[in-house]
């Protein structure tokens, strides 16, 4: 398995650029199942994860060609309605499928999803939206077997916010028959982006941006063409690798919004921004400060900024708390930075972090995908050399980040296993 050799320590200069947001397009991906034809999806990054959706939506028939950041996917003679183990097992995303294919085609077997192995995420509450539509939902021997004859437009109460249940009701409920109302529904910019995307393939859906989504049922969808929204997670990485190396870089192509709690709460440390339509410049700051941070849905902080933000807390003043309130076993980067010298305890959910004066570079492992960008942020400030194994969880989802950080001055060298 690669590797990451960083020598830590250098100062970041520059800017560099955010790609396309994963988290958004995997459910795009799979709402092009939804109509005959060619669906067109411009600034789509290459990442492992991305490159496994389009398997999946291969295996299901459809016609999948990706070259310079562009895809097209053509579902016309998509047919196979099953996504298997093999595919599904590694990743979590591919559950997104199940909607489409229960929309167009009335059937659906799809196994349990993978993914990062960041604590139980059920999928009740895609289940449960999907049968409130009139789907019909059995389980056998690690699969979810879904039938129905035809859609009926309902009433969803999530009892939880849940981006991906979210995704999956609406791409189910787009051609139910009626009006579907989802209540509690996650807010993300991801969220919006599906809208704006099953909107321009002739979905009727109001309530973009809120929590109340409704849904009017149409009987036909069209493909579409779309520029993906840029990676709000990747940003705020990027702007917390600045903070955390003292450094004046500026993060381009995002949309600063979208990162509004992290920004707010760096800033409430001391950290200090420029801030414009669609950059981050990051200023240097003489010492930053141990604040509190408690993740919950969007608006709120996001528990994937979560890694990121407890190892730039490992270097502030003082100490403080972290806590995930998402998934609350999201702490197995804890260890990892505490062999870099850092300074953190855990009770149950709740990270408690006492600020060192510096880091000290090691060999960490990766252990999820954002705990990965984690470990990459501590060794740019740490003092020596960090290697990092089992990188190939970073790969997942972000696009060549140590091609981009080399590119403002870090020294950041990947060896092949």
């Amino acid at each position: 398995m690669d590797k990451f050799i960083i020598t830590g320590g250098k100062k970041l200069s520059g800017t560099i650029e955010v790609s396309g947001a994963k988290n958004a397009i995997l459910p795009i991906m799979a709402a092009a199942l939804l109509a005959k034809g060619k669906s067109r999806l411009i600034n789509v990054p290459y990442l492992n994860d991305i490159k496994m959706m389009a398997h999946v939506l291969r295996v299901i028939g459809a016609r999948v060609d990706f070259t310079d950041n562009i895809m097209e996917i053509d579902a016309t003679h998509a047919n196979y309605c099953e996504a298997p183990y093999e595919l599904v097992s590694k990743m979590r995303a591919s559950i997104y499928v199940m909607g489409p294919l229960i929309a167009r085609f009335g059937q659906a077997r799809v196994s349990f999803p993978g993914g990062c192995a960041i604590g139980t995420r059920p999928v009740d509450l895609h289940l449960k939206a999907m049968e409130a539509l009139n789907a019909n939902i059995e389980t056998d021997h690690g699969y979810i077997i879904a039938n129905c004859k035809k859609l009926k437009g309902a009433e969803i109460r999530f009892e939880k916010v849940s981006v991906g249940a979210t995704c999956n009701a609406l791409m189910t409920a787009v051609t139910a028959k009626g009006e579907t109302n989802i209540y509690n529904a996650a807010m993300e910019p991801d969220i919006g982006s599906l809208v704006d995307f099953l909107n321009l393939m002739g979905a009727d859906i109001k309530g973009k941006g809120t929590s109340h989504l409704i849904i009017n049922g149409v009987n036909k969808l069209n493909p579409a063409e779309m520029e993906m929204m840029p990676d709000r997670i990747e940003a705020g990485t990027f702007v917390i690798a600045g903070a955390i190396t003292g450094s004046e870089i500026t993060v381009t192509n995002c949309i600063p919004e979208h990162i509004r709690s992290l920004l707010n709460k760096m800033e409430e440390a001391g950290c200090k921004f420029e801030i414009s339509e669609k950059s981050v410049k990051v200023l240097p700051v003489n010492k930053i400060k141990a604040v509190d941070m408690i993740t919950n849905p969007y608006p709120d902080f996001p528990t994937d900024l979560q890694a990121q933000y407890l190892a730039l807390m490992t270097l502030a003043e003082g100490s403080c708390t972290i806590e995930d309130t998402i998934f609350p076993d999201r702490f197995m980067h804890v260890a990892e930075l505490n062999r870099l010298d850092a300074d953190i305890s855990m009770n149950k959910n709740v990270a408690t972090v006492k600020g060192v004066k510096s880091l000290s570079g090691a060999e960490v492992m990766a252990t999820d995908l954002r705990a990965s960008a984690t470990l990459v942020l501590a060794g740019l400030a740490a003092k020596g050399t960090t290697t990092i194994s089992r990188i190939y969880h970073i790969d997942r989802g972000y696009e060549r980040i140590e091609e981009k950080l080399n590119k403002i001055g870090a020294e950041i060298k990947r060896v092949r296993g």
